[in-house]
């Protein structure tokens, strides 16, 4: 179970900075925010004019995503199977949603399916080795001596941009194309680990789930690593893949 509260102040801030990106490939009148977690994109297509759909698994998310954003409509799904008609959609964004579902190929057809003849869709993933701002908890979990068997990325053989540009294209999509965006994510570090460890989830439930004693180890590696980012932050990278639904 992941604390919404808690996700929109940490990892939700992280994602924000893809958002503009995002919607520059993407914006559309009638836009689906896949995996829509508190609702960023949401909040930002809105702004520019669009009728927004936005759709999450979590329905703690929803629920938080429903409260801040009542001109959106709500709904609980997740890919790769959307309760939704053939073409209903302009455009599709994803914000970090595509590295989680189970299956990318039939999730990326699923979201070709909703797309009318010509939309757009741009979806972001991490690039792994570069998201410093989460692996300094992993790096402070084994640093800890902690038994932890991180969850399988199922996405890792997807994430390379030519192999993913290849699976649109596999999907239905044209003119795919993939683009590097690296930021540094700079944020308070105490409450960054408060975030982080409060938001649980399937990476790090696993800190605030071990003893007191151990936590503080794990806290204690993690402020030492942390510690050359609080100046300039973590620098983070990330991939936007944009393309569109042929117009036949």
């Amino acid at each position: 179970m992941i604390n919404a509260e808690a996700y929109d102040r940490g990892f939700a801030q992280l994602s924000s900075h893809t958002v503009g990106p995002l919607l520059e490939r993407a914006h559309a009148a009638r836009l689906l925010d896949v995996g829509c977690g508190t609702g960023v994109v949401t909040a930002a297509a809105l702004a520019l004019g669009a009728e927004v759909t936005a759709v999450d698994a979590d329905p703690h998310m929803l629920e938080l995503a429903a409260r801040r954003h009542p001109y959106a409509t709500i709904r609980q799904a997740a890919l790769p199977e959307l309760p939704f008609a053939d073409g209903e959609f302009d455009a599709v964004a994803g914000n970090f949603i595509i590295n989680h579902v189970p299956d990318t190929a039939e999730a990326l057809k699923e979201l070709h399916r909703v797309l009318r003849p010509g939309g757009r869709i741009a979806l972001t993933w991490w690039k792994a080795d570069e998201m410093t701002a989460t692996n300094v908890f992993a790096e402070a979990i084994e640093a800890a001596g902690v038994s932890y068997e991180p969850p399988p990325r199922p996405f890792t053989a997807n994430d390379t941009p030519d192999r993913f540009a290849a699976l649109l294209t596999t999907a239905g999509f044209e003119e795919a194309a993939v683009e590097t965006v690296r930021w540094r994510h700079q944020v308070d570090l105490g409450a960054w680990w408060t975030d982080i460890v409060e938001a649980g989830g399937p990476r790090f439930a696993v800190i605030a789930g071990q003893p007191p004693e151990v936590v503080s180890r794990i806290q204690a590696h993690y402020t030492r690593l942390a510690a050359p980012y609080a100046r300039d932050g973590f620098p983070v990278c990330a991939y936007l893949a944009h393309a569109r639904r042929s117009p036949g």
